[in-house]
């Protein structure tokens, strides 16, 4: 937010109704157990964002950027205000990561051809500098699909990937669409 009061940070404001709209999206599969429908979830975070706990043997494999997806094969996803929790296996090893909403670089939900990018401040990632936040410039465009972003956690036993022309593929034409209301506790 900016500094001097009489002025709206409109990015700020964006930026944080859309990590808003991840945690929501985490809280509503949190609640179900697992995700809506067809739905699953590429998220992309900063490994060596401040908060980011993981273990050292996931941390050496991907130093700075690491991309998950959350399908059928995860365990106890807790999402908090600030941060979700939640246990992948990496090679049948379980591995338990804790993410903050600040160190999200990209989040996808293929199903529904739904995909967001979020600068990640150079504050997040640890570094002291007394001037403004600015924005970490080696954010790649975010292309589930591509070689580049092949996910670190794949739950589905693919060890290729995602397939472009399964069931959960772009083609699939449906989607189910969930009112978050629904899933609001009254």
């Amino acid at each position: 937010m900016a500094d001097d009061d009489s002025e709206l940070d409109y990015t700020f404001l964006e930026l944080a109704a859309l990590r808003n709209v991840v945690r929501d999206v985490l809280s509503i599969t949190e609640t179900l157990g697992h995700p809506p429908g067809e739905h699953h979830f590429y998220i992309g975070f900063l490994t060596n964002a401040k908060g980011v706990e993981m273990s050292d043997t996931l941390r050496e494999q991907y130093p700075e950027r690491m991309v998950i997806v959350l399908q059928h094969q995860f365990e106890g996803l807790r999402v908090y205000a600030d941060r979700f929790e939640v246990t992948l296996h990496f090679k049948g090893v379980p591995d338990r990561l804790i993410i903050p909403f600040d160190a999200i670089a990209e989040f996808a939900d293929p199903s529904v051809n739904y995909s967001r990018q979020f600068p990640v401040a150079i504050e997040v990632l640890g570094e002291t500098d007394t001037a403004a936040p600015t924005v970490q410039g080696s954010v790649e465009p975010f292309t589930p699909r591509g070689d580049k972003s092949r996910p670190a956690h794949r739950d589905d036993n693919d060890d290729d990937g995602p397939d472009d022309d399964g069931p959960s593929g772009p083609q699939s034409g449906s989607a189910d669409i969930v009112s978050i209301d629904r899933f609001r506790k009254k």
